[in-house]
């Protein structure tokens, strides 16, 4: 379905009973671009990850993917998305290939040995492909979850904290997935408390605080920092 945007949110509303989690938040991301989503705690960012993602309903407004309305055809929106999120959605009790090779028939992977094999080597996994994944670290999991997310080389990769529990050399081998994603040009949005890694990449910036959408503007605009520095203060990031 033709369209610049890859991702277009329009007056999403998200309610825990009486709570309103988000409030009219709209935004477009255009194909292509690299949007990095900061907030305070407790100030929506995972949420509406969550709801892009298709794992929780709004309340209202509508989200479209590549086009494709999640609520009218969610199977080809989310054909579309990788979501990395704090929950791996990993097989604690299966080995990282056999992780992989049953995400790669969920979504028909061509040549699923050969791609499981490149992801495991590049993302430093290799000797541990046989391992139960219960063995592995926190940061470990992270690498394996990034595996799964981009398995089937999504036209918009949705991380949620991906930095969290990464190593050095794991940072390292983020960044060089972000920098190929970004080369192929792939839609990245993505939150994290850190501005610098934050900023690395990003085209554009949105700041979310108490539910709604306060700052938007061009990752390198000066404005983007100063926004940060207001809203994430006193330690508050997330």
């Amino acid at each position: 379905m033709s369209t610049p945007y890859a991702l277009e949110v329009d007056q999403i509303e998200k309610t825990y009973g009486n709570f309103r989690v988000l409030k009219d938040i709209s935004m477009q991301v255009r194909t292509g671009a690299f949007l990095t989503l900061f907030g305070p705690n407790g100030a929506g960012k995972t949420t509406l990850l969550k709801v892009v993602a298709t794992l929780a309903q709004p309340a209202s407004g509508t989200i479209r993917v590549c086009g494709f309305d999640v609520q009218e055809h969610p199977e080809e929106a989310r054909q579309r998305l990788g979501f990395l999120s704090h929950t791996t959605y990993l097989y604690k009790d299966l080995s990282p290939t056999q992780n992989l090779k049953f995400f790669a028939k969920i979504y028909s992977v061509d040549d699923s040995d050969s791609r499981i094999d490149d992801l495991l080597k590049r993302l430093g996994l290799e000797q541990r492909k046989n391992d139960p994944v219960r063995s592995f670290s926190r940061g470990l999991q992270q690498r394996l979850g990034l595996a799964r997310v981009i398995l089937h080389s999504p036209e918009i990769l949705i991380l949620d904290e991906p930095y969290t529990g990464l190593d050095a050399n794991a940072v390292r081998i983020l960044n060089g997935i972000l920098d190929e994603v970004i080369a192929e040009g792939r839609t990245v949005i993505m939150t994290t408390h850190d501005i610098e890694l934050g900023l690395r990449c990003a085209t554009d910036v949105e700041i979310i605080d108490r539910g709604r959408i306060v700052h938007s503007s061009k990752a390198d605009d000066e404005a983007a920092r100063e926004a940060y520095n207001r809203y994430l203060r006193n330690g508050d990031q997330a």
